[in-house]
Protein backbone atom coordinates (compact mmCIF):
# COMPACT_ATOMS: atom_id res chain seq x y z
CA UNK A 1 0.00 0.00 0.00
CA UNK A 2 0.96 3.62 -0.49
CA UNK A 3 -0.08 5.61 2.56
CA UNK A 4 0.01 9.39 2.99
CA UNK A 5 0.68 10.42 6.58
CA UNK A 6 -0.24 14.09 6.76
CA UNK A 7 1.05 16.09 9.71
CA UNK A 8 -1.34 18.76 10.96
CA UNK A 9 -0.53 18.97 14.66
CA UNK A 10 1.68 22.09 14.66
CA UNK A 11 0.75 25.29 16.46
CA UNK A 12 1.79 27.61 13.62
CA UNK A 13 3.18 30.29 15.93
CA UNK A 14 5.23 31.99 13.19
CA UNK A 15 2.09 32.93 11.30
CA UNK A 16 1.46 35.74 13.76
CA UNK A 17 -1.88 36.95 15.06
CA UNK A 18 -4.31 34.20 14.06
CA UNK A 19 -6.89 32.51 16.24
CA UNK A 20 -6.09 29.02 14.95
CA UNK A 21 -3.12 27.04 13.59
CA UNK A 22 -2.25 27.87 9.98
CA UNK A 23 -3.29 24.47 8.64
CA UNK A 24 -6.89 25.22 9.61
CA UNK A 25 -7.12 28.73 8.20
CA UNK A 26 -9.77 29.20 5.54
CA UNK A 27 -8.33 29.71 2.05
CA UNK A 28 -11.08 30.67 -0.40
CA UNK A 29 -13.72 29.12 1.85
CA UNK A 30 -11.82 25.86 2.30
CA UNK A 31 -9.50 24.92 5.19
CA UNK A 32 -5.84 24.88 4.12
CA UNK A 33 -5.49 21.27 5.24
CA UNK A 34 -8.26 20.25 2.83
CA UNK A 35 -6.32 21.71 -0.11
CA UNK A 36 -3.41 19.48 0.92
CA UNK A 37 -5.46 16.33 1.47
CA UNK A 38 -7.11 16.76 -1.92
CA UNK A 39 -3.74 16.46 -3.68
CA UNK A 40 -3.29 12.97 -2.23
CA UNK A 41 -6.98 12.09 -2.55
CA UNK A 42 -6.86 12.57 -6.32
CA UNK A 43 -3.65 10.59 -6.87
CA UNK A 44 -4.44 7.14 -8.27
CA UNK A 45 -1.57 5.43 -6.45
CA UNK A 46 -2.43 6.66 -2.95
CA UNK A 47 -4.39 3.91 -1.22
CA UNK A 48 -4.98 5.48 2.17
CA UNK A 49 -4.54 8.75 4.06
CA UNK A 50 -3.88 9.09 7.79
CA UNK A 51 -4.09 12.51 9.43
CA UNK A 52 -2.19 13.41 12.59
CA UNK A 53 -3.66 16.54 14.12
CA UNK A 54 -4.29 18.49 17.30
CA UNK A 55 -6.72 16.52 19.48
CA UNK A 56 -9.03 19.56 19.68
CA UNK A 57 -9.39 19.55 15.87
CA UNK A 58 -10.04 15.85 15.30
CA UNK A 59 -13.81 16.35 15.06
CA UNK A 60 -13.38 19.30 12.71
CA UNK A 61 -11.16 17.26 10.40
CA UNK A 62 -13.72 14.44 10.39
CA UNK A 63 -16.43 16.91 9.37
CA UNK A 64 -14.29 18.39 6.59
CA UNK A 65 -13.47 14.94 5.24
CA UNK A 66 -17.19 14.21 4.89
CA UNK A 67 -17.97 17.68 3.57
CA UNK A 68 -15.33 17.49 0.83
CA UNK A 69 -15.74 13.77 0.11
CA UNK A 70 -12.19 12.84 1.13
CA UNK A 71 -12.83 9.11 1.08
CA UNK A 72 -9.19 7.97 1.33
CA UNK A 73 -8.86 9.47 4.83
CA UNK A 74 -9.38 6.37 6.96
CA UNK A 75 -7.75 7.36 10.24
CA UNK A 76 -7.29 10.58 12.22
CA UNK A 77 -5.08 10.41 15.31
CA UNK A 78 -3.92 12.90 17.92
CA UNK A 79 -0.47 14.40 17.56
CA UNK A 80 2.17 14.77 20.23
CA UNK A 81 4.16 17.59 21.77
CA UNK A 82 6.75 17.51 18.94
CA UNK A 83 6.87 16.66 15.25
CA UNK A 84 8.78 13.49 16.04
CA UNK A 85 6.15 12.35 18.52
CA UNK A 86 3.35 13.15 16.09
CA UNK A 87 4.93 11.00 13.36
CA UNK A 88 5.50 8.25 15.93
CA UNK A 89 1.82 8.33 16.91
CA UNK A 90 0.87 7.97 13.27
CA UNK A 91 3.26 5.06 12.77
CA UNK A 92 1.95 3.26 15.85
CA UNK A 93 -1.58 3.55 14.46
CA UNK A 94 -0.40 2.06 11.17
CA UNK A 95 1.38 -0.71 13.05
CA UNK A 96 -1.81 -1.45 14.99
CA UNK A 97 -3.88 -1.81 11.82
CA UNK A 98 -1.32 -4.16 10.30
CA UNK A 99 0.94 -2.07 8.07
CA UNK A 100 3.38 -4.25 6.15
CA UNK A 101 7.15 -3.77 6.10
CA UNK A 102 7.16 -2.78 2.43
CA UNK A 103 4.21 -0.38 2.59
CA UNK A 104 5.31 3.08 1.45
CA UNK A 105 4.65 5.91 3.89
CA UNK A 106 4.68 9.45 2.47
CA UNK A 107 5.08 11.87 5.39
CA UNK A 108 3.87 15.31 4.34
CA UNK A 109 3.29 18.69 5.99
CA UNK A 110 -0.35 19.79 5.97
CA UNK A 111 0.95 23.32 5.33
CA UNK A 112 2.34 22.40 1.87
CA UNK A 113 -0.90 22.44 -0.16
CA UNK A 114 0.62 22.94 -3.62
CA UNK A 115 2.32 19.56 -3.85
CA UNK A 116 2.12 18.25 -7.40
CA UNK A 117 0.99 14.86 -8.62
CA UNK A 118 4.45 14.41 -10.15
CA UNK A 119 6.18 14.82 -6.79
CA UNK A 120 3.89 12.23 -5.23
CA UNK A 121 4.53 9.80 -8.09
CA UNK A 122 8.30 10.32 -7.94
CA UNK A 123 8.30 9.71 -4.18
CA UNK A 124 6.45 6.44 -4.58
CA UNK A 125 8.60 5.15 -7.43
CA UNK A 126 11.90 6.18 -5.83
CA UNK A 127 10.90 4.77 -2.46
CA UNK A 128 10.17 1.39 -4.07
CA UNK A 129 13.77 1.37 -5.25
CA UNK A 130 15.65 3.00 -2.37
CA UNK A 131 13.33 2.61 0.68
CA UNK A 132 14.10 6.14 1.94
CA UNK A 133 13.79 9.37 -0.05
CA UNK A 134 13.61 13.09 0.60
CA UNK A 135 11.99 15.74 -1.61
CA UNK A 136 14.42 18.60 -2.24
CA UNK A 137 15.14 21.56 -4.47
CA UNK A 138 18.62 22.98 -5.20
CA UNK A 139 19.46 26.02 -3.12
CA UNK A 140 19.31 29.15 -5.25
CA UNK A 141 21.08 31.18 -2.56
CA UNK A 142 24.48 30.82 -0.94
CA UNK A 143 24.14 29.25 2.51
CA UNK A 144 25.82 31.20 5.30
CA UNK A 145 26.63 29.43 8.57
CA UNK A 146 26.91 31.37 11.80
CA UNK A 147 27.24 30.00 15.31
CA UNK A 148 26.86 33.25 17.26
CA UNK A 149 24.25 34.71 14.87
CA UNK A 150 26.47 37.77 14.42
CA UNK A 151 29.47 36.65 12.36
CA UNK A 152 30.10 34.21 9.51
CA UNK A 153 31.92 31.03 10.41
CA UNK A 154 31.44 29.20 7.11
CA UNK A 155 30.21 29.80 3.57
CA UNK A 156 29.12 26.50 2.13
CA UNK A 157 29.40 25.42 -1.49
CA UNK A 158 26.06 26.26 -3.11
CA UNK A 159 26.19 23.42 -5.63
CA UNK A 160 26.10 20.95 -2.73
CA UNK A 161 23.21 22.59 -0.88
CA UNK A 162 19.54 21.65 -1.15
CA UNK A 163 16.39 22.82 0.56
CA UNK A 164 14.40 20.01 2.10
CA UNK A 165 10.67 19.74 1.50
CA UNK A 166 8.11 17.02 2.02
CA UNK A 167 7.01 14.34 1.39
CA UNK A 168 9.75 12.37 3.01
CA UNK A 169 8.95 8.80 2.03
CA UNK A 170 10.02 5.47 3.47
CA UNK A 171 9.05 1.85 3.57
CA UNK A 172 7.20 1.24 6.81
CA UNK A 173 9.94 -0.93 8.28
CA UNK A 174 12.66 1.67 7.66
CA UNK A 175 10.84 4.60 9.22
CA UNK A 176 9.33 2.59 12.07
CA UNK A 177 12.74 1.13 12.97
CA UNK A 178 14.25 4.63 12.81
CA UNK A 179 11.71 6.01 15.27
CA UNK A 180 12.06 3.05 17.61
CA UNK A 181 15.85 3.41 17.55
CA UNK A 182 15.56 7.14 18.34
CA UNK A 183 13.24 6.34 21.22
CA UNK A 184 15.64 3.72 22.57
CA UNK A 185 18.48 6.26 22.82
CA UNK A 186 16.19 8.98 24.20
CA UNK A 187 16.41 11.12 21.05
CA UNK A 188 13.01 12.81 21.12
CA UNK A 189 13.42 16.24 19.52
CA UNK A 190 14.54 15.54 15.94
CA UNK A 191 12.54 17.66 13.51
CA UNK A 192 13.37 15.67 10.38
CA UNK A 193 12.54 12.03 9.69
CA UNK A 194 15.41 11.67 7.24
CA UNK A 195 17.79 12.55 10.05
CA UNK A 196 16.42 9.64 12.10
CA UNK A 197 17.05 7.28 9.18
CA UNK A 198 20.57 8.66 8.65
CA UNK A 199 21.24 8.13 12.36
CA UNK A 200 20.81 4.39 11.74
CA UNK A 201 23.47 4.51 9.01
CA UNK A 202 21.03 4.15 6.13
CA UNK A 203 21.15 6.16 2.91
CA UNK A 204 18.44 8.62 1.93
CA UNK A 205 18.07 9.37 -1.79
CA UNK A 206 16.84 12.60 -3.36
CA UNK A 207 13.63 13.31 -5.27
CA UNK A 208 13.11 16.57 -7.15
CA UNK A 209 10.67 18.94 -5.51
CA UNK A 210 9.32 22.27 -6.70
CA UNK A 211 9.45 25.88 -5.61
CA UNK A 212 5.66 25.77 -5.58
CA UNK A 213 5.77 23.07 -2.93
CA UNK A 214 6.58 25.65 -0.27
CA UNK A 215 5.46 25.52 3.34
CA UNK A 216 2.95 28.07 4.60
CA UNK A 217 4.83 29.50 7.56
CA UNK A 218 4.40 33.29 7.50
CA UNK A 219 1.72 35.76 6.46
CA UNK A 220 3.68 36.42 3.25
CA UNK A 221 3.51 32.71 2.39
CA UNK A 222 -0.23 32.82 2.91
CA UNK A 223 -0.60 35.74 0.53
CA UNK A 224 1.50 33.95 -2.10
CA UNK A 225 -0.65 30.83 -1.77
CA UNK A 226 -3.82 32.84 -2.27
CA UNK A 227 -2.36 34.49 -5.36
CA UNK A 228 -1.37 31.14 -6.87
CA UNK A 229 -4.75 29.59 -6.15
CA UNK A 230 -6.45 32.60 -7.69
CA UNK A 231 -4.43 32.11 -10.87
CA UNK A 232 -5.37 28.44 -10.79
CA UNK A 233 -2.81 26.00 -9.46
CA UNK A 234 -3.41 23.53 -12.28
CA UNK A 235 -2.14 26.19 -14.63
CA UNK A 236 1.11 26.86 -12.80
CA UNK A 237 2.28 23.44 -11.61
Amino acid sequence: MNIALILAAGSGTRMGNTNKPKQFLSIYNKPLIVHTIEAFEMHDDIDMILIVTNDTYIDDVKIWCKQYDLTKVQYIVAGGSSRQESVYNGLKKLEKIGAKDDDIILIHDAARPLISQTIITDNIESCKKYHAVDTVIPSSDTIIRSIDKETICEIQKRSEQYQGQTPQSFTFKVINDAHEYAKSINNTETTDDCRLVLNMGKEVHLVNGSKLNFKITTFDDLMMLKALLKIGKTGVM
